[in-house]
Formats: structure tokens, C-alpha cells, sequence
């Protein structure tokens, strides 16, 4: 059975860390990092089969690690999170399932524990 790896990106370290301890609840491998750079840096190395990707962070945003995912071959399940406009997510969620991803699910903080649950649920 492949391990199930998480790897998060968000500017928030609370945020992270609530993820990183619900994720681990449920049998994940997590990772956080809290800048896009950090992110770039930890990726390969980690090799996640799920993402959580912050939308609105300083210095390299959600789009452009999005894009840079993309150039990686990332072909696994991503969750986009914002605590802005849900359109910052819905629209890079577009862009994720235009260019080949599978799973793609959004979420708009604050998020409920039991939807987070539902989004690193068993089915991955």
C-alpha cells in the first residue's frame, strides 16, 4: 500500500498545523510549509500524492505554484484552500482539471473540522 503523503503550503502556521494534525489522525505522512519557496524546496524530496495549496500568500501565490506543480508532472489530488473569494479557488480549480488533475477539491476557510476530515477522507 502506497504511503499517503501531504504536503501543505500556507502563510498561515495555524492553519498548517491544525491540517498537519487532522491529516495525521488519519495515517498521513504531512509535511507544512509556509512559503511557496519552502513549498518548491520540500517537493521533490517528499514526493506528495496530495497537495494543499493556500491561494493568497506573499511572494509566490497559489496560481504560480499551481502552474509550477503542473511542470513537476504533478498528477495526484490537490485541495485549494482561501480565506478570500471562493472564486480564487474555483478558478484555479478549473485550471488544475483543464490541464489533466483528478481530484480537485476547494475549500474556504474557516473550514470545519468535518469537512477537512471529508476532504483527506478514506477514499484517497
Amino acid at each position: 500500500m502506497t504511503p499517503k503523503r501531504l504536503l501543505i503550503v500556507d502563510d498561515e502556521p495555524d492553519f498548517g498545523e491544525f491540517v498537519r494534525q487532522v491529516a495525521l489522525g488519519l495515517d498521513y505522512e504531512v509535511e507544512v510549509t509556509t512559503s511557496g519557496q519552502a513549498f518548491q524546496e520540500r517537493y521533490h524530496d517528499f514526493q506528495p500524492n496530495l497537495v494543499i495549496l493556500d491561494m493568497i500568500m506573499p511572494e509566490l501565490d497559489g496560481n504560480e505554484l499551481l502552474l509550477w506543480l503542473l511542470q513537476q508532472g504533478y498528477a495526484s489530488d490537490l485541495i485549494i484552500t482561501t480565506g478570500y473569494s471562493p472564486d480564487y479557488a474555483h478558478d484555479a480549480k478549473t485550471l488544475a482539471e483543464f490541464k489533466g488533475l483528478r481530484k480537485v477539491t476547494t475549500l474556504v476557510k474557516p473550514i470545519a473540522l468535518s469537512r477537512l476530515r471529508a476532504a483527506l477522507g478514506p477514499s484517497r
